[in-house]
């Protein structure tokens, strides 16, 4: 949309998480600790233009606002085509 020239773009991302307690136990907690990108760009355009439209990209990328903004998520499971309780 910026109509900007990229060769070549790759991206490097690393998710840690955490579990804890016991599945026996009924205890199990799983979450996200962070995420880590990183970006790589080869372009002859402009830095402060990239850098635009890099701010741009981050801001229409659901998974990235997803994970910065939480939204409510809601879970249903069925057996047989009957909810499960």
């Amino acid at each position: 949309m910026l109509n900007l020239r990229v060769d070549k773009a790759r991206v490097h991302v690393e998710a840690t998480f955490r579990l804890s307690g016991s599945v026996l136990a009924d205890t199990v907690q799983a979450e996200a600790v962070g995420v880590t990108t990183r970006l790589e760009l080869e372009s002859p355009e402009d830095p402060a233009r990239l850098a635009r439209l890099v701010r741009l990209a981050e801001r229409g990328c659901f998974v990235m606002q997803a994970l910065q903004r939480p939204v409510p998520v809601t879970t249903a499971t069925l057996v047989n085509g009957t909810p499960l309780a």
